[in-house]
């Protein structure tokens, strides 16, 4: 049994509690925010996180992450929908029209529905009554350290803000996006190679709740787009909620301005078809102001050095402390409980043999959560490289040192989307399957394009183009909803 010190009670870290504490190790929290476990579930959406601001903004549970409970904690899962979280039943969703005879698979493309503040909650109270430790209100200030000759140092414990320190086998980051393992590891000698690129955007949130004996419009997959300019996304939670989210350019200040206000978010949201329904006022009314969160990264973290070997000891990250997506794409507290369980299945598979851990854990890393970092970058960049006269006055002319093969790239790919897997998603089951499972974290973020199945029936598609109608507008242009507004 070893005795693990985890810095930050967020998702990652209860996590880390849930799969090492039922393993059989002795886990203590040690989390900076002072934040005792409000009585219930309706109560913590209230919760005072200074220390993760993002608690009150959307957030998907996707299926990897329902089937890793599932299968591994069904009494975490049991407790999640006796405190009102529900299923999102993929395959019940798929249009009356579509073939709908059942295909392998098809039960594991479940989703929750549930407030990031209910799942936290629900975490934190089960691995607390599983003998886990909490000591809140102070901060990991520091690592204690040995050193062995040429060996990369050991990390025997943390050095705590009130003064007091702390001995560990294992010591876990998991204190988020705004958590520094470098700043700890450089007094230690140790550089950790870090790579970041700015989303490029700020997303505004706001919450709503279903008004008595009104119900959710009729789903098919993950409610969300892009309109170039801006991103939205809708996402249903517990207890008859759901969050809307709008997602602008950094660089747009006109738009972010207005995001900002209440009334003008909400105008916003009815101008979307997508939206719209979510937000009439015989179905859902706001439960909360707008939240902003700026500053968002992907980023990824490296423990190991360039000849492959740890750079340090007996010290793990997990969660947005070792690699983090933009938010948007709402797939970070899923990889965070998987990453958690990599954690935990390395160490049972290798126990206090630190450099066997660290290189089994990082491999799985790279295997199960790396993949998501460079789609997500990916996919931010394809969002930046803007069309010709796409940034709709947002950033006055486009630079001319923008890169015009990209943009000739960008716009084919929005193209094949736009006229090919879009309309594919509306009437064949295979196209549909495979989009959920990539969405939901079942399938690698490729596998859309290297399925020769797939790609040669949304091609079939995209060759019809010219036989449909023109693909209605997802909204409204820039100009058109500045001028609504």
């Amino acid at each position: 049994m070893a005795r693990i010190a985890v810095a930050g009670a967020g998702i990652a870290g209860l996590g880390v509690a849930l799969a090492a504490g039922r393993a059989g190790h002795d886990v203590t929290l040690i989390e900076r925010d002072d934040t005792p476990l409000p009585p219930d579930a309706s109560s913590a959406f209230g919760w005072e996180r200074h220390g993760a601001p993002q608690v009150r903004h959307s957030h998907a549970l996707l299926a990897r992450l329902r089937n890793l409970l599932r299968d591994r904690y069904p009494d975490v899962l049991d407790a999640l929908f006796a405190a009102g979280a529900t299923t999102l039943d993929f395959v019940a969703m798929l249009p009356d029209d579509m073939d709908r005879s059942p295909h392998p698979g098809d039960e594991d493309l479940v989703a929750l529905a549930c407030r990031r503040t209910t799942f936290e909650w629900v975490l934190r109270r089960i691995v607390l009554r599983d003998g886990a430790e909490l000591v809140h209100g102070v901060a990991v200030r520091g690592l204690r350290c040995e050193r062995g000759g040429a060996a990369p140092p050991l990390v025997t414990g943390v050095e705590l803000s009130d003064g007091t320190t702390f001995d560990a086998d294992v010591v876990v980051l998991a204190n988020g996006r705004r958590g520094d393992p470098g700043a700890l590891l450089r007094p230690h000698g140790v550089e950790v190679r870090e790579r970041s690129e700015d989303t490029g955007i700020v997303y505004y949130s706001r919450f709503f709740r279903l008004v008595d004996g009104a119900e959710y419009p009729p789903q098919v997959g993950p409610i969300g787009g892009d309109l170039d300019y801006l991103k939205f996304g809708v996402f249903p939670g517990d207890d008859r909620t759901f969050s809307v989210t709008l997602a602008a350019r950094s660089r747009d200040t006109e738009l972010r301005r207005r995001l900002q206000d209440p009334d003008t978010f909400l105008r916003v949201a009815e101008a979307i078809p997508t939206t719209r329904p979510y937000v009439e006022p015989d179905r859902s009314l706001p439960i909360t102001d707008v939240y902003v969160m700026a500053g968002l990264l992907n980023r990824r973290r490296w423990f190991l050095g360039d000849d492959g070997a740890p750079v340090v000891l007996g010290l793990h990250a997990v969660g947005d402390a070792h690699t983090c997506t933009n938010p948007l794409y709402g797939r970070g507290c899923s990889l965070a409980l998987v990453q958690a369980q990599l954690l935990a299945d390395a160490l049972e598979e290798h126990g206090l043999d630190h450099e066997a851990r660290a290189l089994a854990y990082e491999a799985a890393t790279e295997r199960d959560v790396t993949p998501w970092y460079r789609a997500a970058v990916a996919q931010d960049r394809l969002g930046r490289a803007q069309p010709a006269g796409g940034d709709g006055g947002a950033n006055g002319p486009v630079e001319e040192a923008r890169d015009e093969r990209a943009r000739e790239q960008a716009e084919l790919a929005r193209s094949l989307l736009r006229d090919g897997l879009f309309p594919a998603l509306r009437t064949d089951p295979v196209v549909l399957r495979a989009f959920l499972r990539m969405m939901n974290l079942l399938a690698p973020p490729d596998a859309l394009v290297t399925d020769g199945d797939v790609v040669t029936r949304v091609m079939k598609v995209y060759a019809r183009r010219g036989e449909r109608p023109p693909e209605p507008p997802v909204g409204p242009g820039r100009e058109e909803l500045l001028a609504r507004l």
